[in-house]
């Protein structure tokens, strides 16, 4: 499979190419810091662009076969909501002017239930540092459950993205968090990206957000 990749070098998107080369794609990573691509392959190419434009992103994915996007605006980034849905919105609509059939974003734990009605980044104890980006990927993911034509997946990660060793272990959930038997929602980076690939390749949550842990 060809996949692009955008968002690369970040937390999540190193840990996803990793896991996608291991795996025989070919993989276009895009990213804003190309030399933070440690990763050597025939089958990657490295590409950096404004995921902002959704132009630019059309020439960026074009030829390829899903594009994913770990795009993040910056945690630190006084505009971090407008910008987040600036530009998933471009990477959602040059993802389907390149013709691009399948779309997996990476989205937060915020909008997952605590209870019925009632989503995480609206209770009292969600971080306030974490809910402009939690509330933005929030809106994003109403956005994109209106996208009737393209092939979509939302993946809202463990309430817990920890880093850690791959063990290719997990369960899914579609709207409310994973807790293990300890009632911890958690799970590594290496195994949020074997949930994403495994997802490319068998696509069970066509046009669904599902979310997973241990």
């Amino acid at each position: 499979m060809k996949i692009a990749l955008i968002g690369a070098s970040g937390f999540v998107g190193t840990a996803v190419l990793s896991e996608a080369l291991n795996r025989g794609h070919q993989v276009t990573a895009i990213a804003r810091n190309l030399e933070k691509i440690t990763n050597t392959s025939d089958d990657l190419i490295l590409k950096t662009g404004d995921v902002m434009d959704s132009a630019e992103v059309q020439q960026l994915v074009a030829g390829t076969d899903a594009v994913v996007s770990a795009f993040n605006a910056g945690w630190t980034n006084p505009n971090l909501y407008d910008d987040f849905l600036k530009g998933s919105q471009a990477i959602l609509d040059g993802t389907k002017a390149a013709g691009v059939p399948r779309l997996l974003v990476v989205g937060g734990a915020g909008s997952l239930y605590a209870a019925p009605g009632l989503q995480l980044v609206d209770t009292p104890q969600f971080p306030a540092d974490w809910k402009a980006g939690a509330t933005a990927a929030r809106d994003f993911l109403n956005v994109i459950k209106k996208e009737e034509t393209l092939d979509w997946t939302f993946l809202s990660p463990a309430i817990q993205l920890v880093p850690g060793e791959r063990t290719g272990q997990y369960r899914t959930e579609l709207d409310i968090p994973v807790a293990d038997e300890k009632g911890e929602s958690r799970i590594t980076v290496a195994d949020l990206a074997v949930a994403i690939v495994d997802e490319l390749e068998n696509q069970q949550f066509s046009q669904k957000r599902f979310t997973v842990g241990y």
